[in-house]
């Protein structure tokens, strides 16, 4: 099957208002989801120009891992930057404190495969935004303010 027929609803996110159209430009196939597997994801993601992966962020339990397919995107990792090129990965382990996204400053799509396993009871610290996100039973996600407050 080719990754490309997986349907990717364009603007979905699970960020509220005012984050949700921070990640406009982003489109995600979410192909693990797409065949139902449970202890990790696979995301087949492009990011046209100007658009973010996602808020800097950083995981207490899930490791990622990302591939570059095409383009030339903007690793952010804490306060240094890494060009990434196709053919380039980069893994992000759990618990490090240590903030990331993407960015894509060229004028050309970035495609990249993400995975992440899904350890459940995972909490993501948004460390620039009024953000946090907790991973419920089942997978489910709830997004409050730092505060727990919810959106």
């Amino acid at each position: 099957m080719a990754a490309t027929s997986i349907p990717a609803p364009a603007g979905k996110t699970i960020y509220p208002e005012p984050y949700a159209s921070r990640v406009k430009g982003r489109l995600k196939r979410k192909l693990g989801d797409f065949f139902g597997l449970t202890n990790f994801g696979v995301n087949l993601t492009h990011l046209l120009p100007g658009a973010i992966s996602s808020l800097a962020h950083h995981h207490s339990k899930q490791d990622e891992f990302i591939f570059v397919l095409e383009g030339t995107p903007t690793l952010m990792l804490g306060d240094e930057e890494f060009t990434l090129k196709p053919g380039d990965c980069y893994g992000l382990k759990a618990g490090t404190g240590i903030a990331h996204q993407l960015i894509n400053r060229s004028e050309e799509t970035v495609t990249y495969l993400e995975m992440g396993d899904r350890t459940p009871g995972d909490e993501v610290t948004y460390p620039d935004d009024d953000l946090k996100a907790t991973q419920l039973a089942q997978g489910v996600w709830t997004l409050t303010h730092k505060d727990g407050r919810p959106y």
